[in-house]
């Protein structure tokens, strides 16, 4: 059985700066297991868990669930965050979506655009001042929607009316 070893305290800032090197080199899994070993010596690291959280989403193209993103979320100790980085993971599942295809793909990517925009207007509310973060995701996913026609929601369901005899 392997036992995993833990990092010191001391090595947490140069384990973060890695953690991000790893994602900048598109090496997300690499980043997700720094971001465990900094989470087992301090659990509420909060860069970590952003890191963490990030990391993941980098990996929706290879199967990572939405779940052990959104796992992350309730451990984030601001508000503003957690509406924030609840609208990336929608966003970053959309962009996924649409990148590997399939039935039904654009539509349902259409419905993930969707909610990413609902946080970051949640966000937007919570926003400390000076941050526009929010904003600018907003318009990515109203600009990405509109070079992108073909990603529409699905229809609504109509009823049809029961005729009486």
């Amino acid at each position: 059985m392997l036992v995993l070893k833990p990092l010191s305290s001391e090595a947490i800032p140069g384990a973060l700066a890695k953690a991000e090197r790893y994602r900048l080199l598109n090496e997300p899994a690499e980043a997700e297991s720094i971001c465990l070993d900094i989470l087992e010596v301090q659990p509420d690291n909060q860069q970590a868990l952003v890191m963490l959280l990030l990391a993941l989403t980098d990996q929706f193209d290879e199967d990572v669930s939405t779940k052990e993103a959104t796992d992350v979320l309730p451990r984030l100790k601001d508000q503003y965050e957690r509406a924030y980085y609840a609208g990336i993971i929608c966003e970053r599942r959309a962009k996924a979506l649409r990148h590997r295809g399939g039935p039904a793909s654009g539509l349902i990517a259409y419905d993930w655009f969707r909610k990413a925009m609902s946080w970051y207007e949640e966000a937007e509310q919570l926003r400390p001042p000076g941050n526009d973060d929010t904003l600018l995701r907003w318009n990515a996913c109203a600009r990405f929607l509109l070079r992108h026609p073909q990603l529409e929601p699905q229809p609504e369901e109509q009823a049809e009316p029961l005729l009486l005899e």
